[in-house]
């Protein structure tokens, strides 16, 4: 009997899911991506079923970074709700082995389980759309990654349409110096116009772990 580990913050959607685990064993369970980490490592199921959101938006994607860096074969799913291109991005950007939504039957998650186990990388249909703009959006992503804090700072502000001299008052600097700023940021991001930055901008979320250094 295959082992499950369930990291969900909601107890009644853990409870749920149990119900739905007919035919294994489920070895531990957490409501925080500390305690998830440090259960997974601890007891090493054959596999995590991880909720994207926990404590704090995409959670999620520190947990699985965190268990495939110490146990690489350990098979992690993000079983989630949440269909956006952002969520799964970064869970994959984590290395996640597949993503399963919570609207799924008992027998899809059953089947997505076992091609898991199995070496394969499940993905709900309702997810599977996005699979082809990930690429380009993690190559985006990656580039927001060479900001400094303070650039990305100066991006949040103006990507939510604030003139230069407005923004610069909001960021407590002068206009010349936010001007240096944007000079910068259009070279290392390669665009050329403030539309294309706040384009690229409304995908990003500078807390989550696509921007995790480890």
């Amino acid at each position: 009997m295959a082992t499950i580990f369930l990291a969900d913050d909601h107890e009644v959607a853990r409870a749920g899911t149990r119900v739905l685990l007919v035919g294994y064993e489920v070895v531990g369970e957490a409501d925080n991506s500390d305690d998830a980490i440090a259960g997974i490592l601890a007891v090493e199921p054959d596999l995590a079923l991880i909720d994207v959101h926990m404590e704090r938006r995409r959670a999620g994607a520190r947990v699985v970074r965190a268990v495939k860096e110490a146990k690489p074969s350990l098979v992690c799913l993000a079983f989630s709700v949440s269909q956006s291109r952002r969520d799964v991005a970064a869970l994959f950007a984590a290395g996640v082995d597949g993503y399963i939504t919570k609207q799924a039957s008992r027998a899809d998650l059953a089947a997505a389980i076992e091609d898991g186990l199995q070496g394969g990388n499940p993905v709900s249909p309702d997810v599977a759309q996005h699979m082809l703009e990930i690429d380009d959006l993690m190559v985006e992503l990656e580039s927001l990654k060479r900001l400094t804090p303070r650039e990305r700072q100066v991006v949040d502000v103006i990507a939510k349409g604030y003139a230069y001299r407005q923004a610069a008052s909001k960021l407590g600097m002068k206009v010349k110096t936010l001007e240096t700023h944007m000079s910068h940021i259009f070279q290392k991001l390669g665009v050329a116009t403030r539309s294309e930055l706040a384009h690229l901008w409304a995908d990003a979320d500078p807390e989550d772990e696509l921007f995790a250094q480890s």
